[in-house]
């Protein structure tokens, strides 16, 4: 599983601007409903859902927002950077400005935990990350996204 495989170019979005978790999230299933055609308000329910059971920010001001949902047809990736960090209850306390959302089909199974274990893996490489924050521009963030597999992706 690649990144390539759940991500395109119209799923990556730079400078969000959310002042809370919530706000953050309410603005993420807007832009995710429009790209798969699905129902926001069943997009966050599901997101905030997931966020009751425990925090999706794992960290090093990165979060990976991730559930199911019945309608979908495949797995899908949206990898947003935020105008300014928030607050979004991080294991490590920190606010958060990357955000990769993972959503899955519910009969997904064994995929859509490889897939989080694959978008876990990419950003926890701290020089990734600095790389994903240098970037500004969509079609590049999209580049160096799906090239991360490389150690020494541009």
């Amino acid at each position: 599983m690649e990144i390539f495989d759940i991500l395109t170019p119209d799923s990556v979005l730079t400078a969000v601007k959310a002042t809370s978790k919530k706000h953050f999230l309410q603005e993420l299933a807007k832009r995710t409903a429009d790209l798969t055609g699905l129902n926001e308000h069943v997009i966050f329910n599901v997101l905030i859902e997931r966020e009751r059971l425990g925090t999706t920010g794992v960290g090093r001001g990165v979060a990976i927002p991730h559930g199911k949902l019945f309608e979908l047809d495949r797995l899908r990736g949206v990898f947003a950077t935020l105008e300014q960090p928030i607050e979004f209850d991080a294991l490590d306390d920190q606010p958060v400005d990357l955000i990769f959302l993972l959503l899955a089909p519910e009969s997904a199974g064994g995929d859509h935990l490889k897939a989080l274990a694959r978008v876990s893996r990419l950003l926890s490489d701290s020089g990734f990350c600095a790389r994903l924050r240098a970037t500004k521009d969509a079609a590049k963030l999209y580049a160096v996204l799906t090239a991360g597999a490389a150690p020494h992706a541009a």
